[in-house]
């Protein structure tokens, strides 16, 4: 038996079959703040097919406050006797948030903490790959989460290029064959993956001087995007593609009852 677990970012929706720790299948889709709540129950019965027998669980967490609401009139008309679990003030995730304003912190970021909390030797830094934004996310020695930081992400930082640029185009997010572009095509490309790859590890370097610690950090990359860029960082110890399932599984069996 599987926890349906559904990340739901600005930009696009991660969707898994979770047990025991382990996504067994996963599925991407655009995150469409119009798509009603009928229509995403048509795309999850469509994604889940003859699986969807084995779904005992669902746990969801989101950025998006009007694709939350048509989700939960889903959860209600169309799975209405499958326990699910929403992240949200009041869930109990076991991971005491220290920032000035534990509200403002996404969900999934929580979430996040959550996993390599639990997976991973203390103090961890997640660095999490979306398209709309990278963020990192730290959590200190005692499990608890300290605060982060937060940079445009790749797309959406090749789109503004692409906007504001009267000869930059869009290009494909691939690695390119030196980091000296021999054209726009590759100098963009150079930009985007050994840029970022720059900013990550002196990013990272800049989080561990923060905590003060003597002790090695777990430093995991996660997200879409990661394959992208984590190959050429030197700071990550761990790359856990489905760190947000695997802790949104986490987060429904602590709010059993």
């Amino acid at each position: 038996m599987s926890l349906l677990a559904a990340d739901i970012g600005n930009a696009h929706t991660v969707l898994g079959l979770v047990s025991d720790g382990a996504v067994v299948a996963d599925w991407r889709v655009s995150t469409a703040e119009h798509r009603t709540a009928d229509e995403w129950a048509v795309l999850l019965r469509g994604l889940l097919g003859a699986r969807e027998e084995e779904v005992t669980g669902i746990a969801v967490c989101a950025t998006v406050p009007a694709v939350l609401n048509a989700w939960r009139e889903m959860l209600a008309s169309h799975f209405p006797d499958i326990d699910r679990v929403i992240v949200e003030p009041g869930i109990r995730t076991g991971v005491p948030i220290l920032v000035d304003n534990p509200r403002e912190v996404g969900t999934d970021r929580i979430v996040n903490a959550l996993a390599a909390a639990a997976d991973f030797p203390t103090p961890a830094i997640v660095v999490d790959f979306g398209g709309t934004a990278t963020t990192y996310d730290v959590v200190d020695g005692e499990g608890r989460y300290v605060g982060g930081a937060i940079t445009p992400g790749i797309e959406i930082s090749l789109e503004a290029l692409s906007r504001g640029g009267a000869q930059l185009r869009m290009v494909e997010l691939v690695r390119p064959r030196s980091v000296i572009g021999k054209n726009t095509v590759e100098a963009l490309q150079s930009g985007m993956v050994f840029g970022v790859a720059s900013q990550v590890e002196g990013m990272v370097e800049r989080l561990i001087a923060a905590l003060g610690t003597s002790s090695s950090v777990s430093v995991i990359a996660t997200g879409y995007l990661a394959p992208l860029v984590s190959d050429e960082c030197r700071c990550f110890t761990h790359h856990v593609p489905a760190l947000t399932l695997r802790g949104l599984e986490k987060v429904f069996v602590r709010n059993q009852r």
